[in-house]
């Protein structure tokens, strides 16, 4: 099994061999939010449970072809700004445990009337940013 240091130098070295190492940040981000198109898509007009989608092998096979490219991309991004992947991750991660405390969400129940506790955390938080 690869870690993510394997899979940035595979990917960084697929870039070179193609003379793609010069890509435009903005036209990788594009192809990020193009490909996420198509693994939506994949959900049009239905919203299958997670079991439903798990004991489905023909939209778990559509899943990991549309997901592949959207993960190549970003990674694509990631190593021709030099940034590392598994730093990113982390930091971000460290961020939503922070934002998101598991405590809050472990027996959620939304009463009727009110704000669900996601929502509420997120529009403070975007307020604090403004």
């Amino acid at each position: 099994m690869s870690d993510i240091k394997d899979i940035e130098r595979t990917i960084l070295n697929y870039l070179r061999e193609r003379k793609w190492d010069e890509l435009k940040p903005g036209d990788l981000s594009k192809s990020v939010a193009i490909e996420a198109g198509e693994l939506l898509e994949l959900f049009q007009w239905e919203n299958p449970t997670l079991a439903d989608v798990k004991n489905n092998p023909e939209k778990i096979a559509a899943i990991k072809k549309e997901l592949a490219d959207v993960l190549i991309y970003c990674f694509d991004l990631a190593v021709l700004l030099e940034l590392d992947v598994e730093e990113v991750i982390m930091e971000k991660l460290k961020y939503v445990m922070k934002k998101y405390p598991a405590e809050l969400f472990q027996n959620r129940v939304k009463e009727p009337g009110t704000e669900d506790i996601y929502w509420k955390i997120k529009k403070e938080y975007r307020q604090k940013a403004q």
